[in-house]
């Protein structure tokens, strides 16, 4: 029923579908393309990576905020997605690490959301119809003006939402070596009496995690902007270079493609997510939108080097077209629901890069070699 704590609310989609349900977020109106994630935990994570800008997300597990929320689950600085969506809210953080229940937690932070939808059926909607813009909204409107916001909100791909996330100034993430990886102790195969290798990583909305497995690595990290040019960087003297994940088409990146193409030619050089679509497109590849992307913990990828199957986590909307990879990319990856690419490297160029999320907050951890990978060819490079 209706009530003072969680009044009602509406979900509309822009072919006309409507969900009814209970705000227990910020009151008002939101628009945004909105998608499903799969993850059964890892919601904090979720709501606060930089690659959902623009987005509402519908959570598929039934039960979300039952272990709420805390300062150290945060995948950056900010919520960046527009909306969220579950079935049912608990209202009972039971968790010693807990410091907000997740109502109190989207509130704070002005994020509109719905409780009591029927996930399952949304999920199976938009896995038949694609993603779809949105408008949920807390607001007294009639159906028709909920579902003409949805009609008339901005397509992702009309919207610089990189440049939104990025960060603005040069910075080195962890200077003094305090913060480890989330799952064990630093990684003690690089020697303290080695110099630590300096990767530059570019910010296009990076999470906090992947430049935390960096440096747990044995890595120094300088976090540079989007647009940092290849010739910026390179005065700087890196090691390596890291590309981020990030929101966004990524076909309209055409500068950075430029920077990612001088860069792998000087440079040992890994991408994840965003990264990896960047790294295709400046070797003449092209991408292509995915019907409902891949958006959760739970996606199997094949490392085709090895013939291991791993769980990933992995969160896009769009995917390397394959039939037009050029000669100088192998696939080193697939994923095993829909066969599309997971994996790239250079024939020749030290050059790596995966569609999913090697850090996977909070898991699976299958694919955490790959940032030892990425050392190794490092130092495979300086020797």
């Amino acid at each position: 029923m209706p009530s003072l704590i969680h009044p009602p609310a509406l979900l509309a989609l822009e072919d006309g579908r409507l969900f009814r349900g209970f705000s227990f977020g910020a009151m008002g109106t939101c628009q945004g393309e909105i998608c499903f994630n799969t993850s059964m935990s890892g919601y904090q994570e979720v709501l606060t990576d930089p690659s959902y800008r623009g987005q509402m997300v519908a959570m598929t597990y039934p039960l979300v905020g039952n272990y709420g929320t805390n300062q150290d689950d945060c995948e950056s600085g900010e919520i960046h997605l527009r909306g969220f969506i579950i079935e049912e809210t608990s209202d009972i953080s039971s968790n010693w690490r807990s410091e907000l229940r997740l109502q109190e937690y989207l509130q704070r932070h002005h994020v509109v959301a719905i409780s009591g939808v029927d996930t399952r059926s949304l999920t199976k909607h938009l896995r038949i119809s694609g993603v779809m813009r949105a408008c949920l909204t807390t607001e007294l409107m009639s159906d028709q003006e909920a579902v003409a916001l949805a009609k008339a909100t901005p397509f992702l791909e009309e919207s610089d939402l990189v440049k939104e996330v990025s960060t603005k100034e040069i910075y080195e993430w962890d200077p003094a070596g305090n913060e480890k990886a989330p799952w064990g102790e630093v990684n003690t195969s690089f020697s303290k009496k080695e110099q630590e290798p300096i990767i530059v990583a570019y910010d296009f909305g990076v999470k906090k995690n992947i430049l935390r497995l960096l440096r747990s690595h044995g890595m120094r990290v300088m976090v540079v902007p989007a647009l940092t040019s290849a010739q910026d960087v390179l005065a700087m003297n890196p090691d390596g270079i890291f590309f981020s994940n990030g929101p966004g088409d990524p076909a309209k990146l055409s500068s950075i493609h430029q920077n990612a193409r001088l860069l792998a030619d000087h440079k040992p050089v890994f991408g994840i997510c965003l990264g990896l679509q960047i790294l295709g497109h400046a070797f003449g590849a092209s991408t292509f939108k995915l019907k409902f992307g891949h958006r959760g913990a739970n996606q199997p990828v094949q490392d085709l080097r090895t013939g291991k199957v791993m769980i990933t986590s992995q969160n896009h909307g769009y995917a390397i077209d394959e039939e037009c990879l050029p000669l100088s990319l192998e696939v080193t990856h697939r994923h095993l629901n829909d066969r599309t690419v997971a994996g790239l490297a250079h024939r020749e160029k030290p050059l790596l890069a995966v569609q999913f999320h090697p850090e996977a907050s909070p898991g699976p951890h299958d694919s955490l070699y790959l940032f030892e990978e990425f050392r190794k060819m490092i130092a495979s490079r300086a020797g």
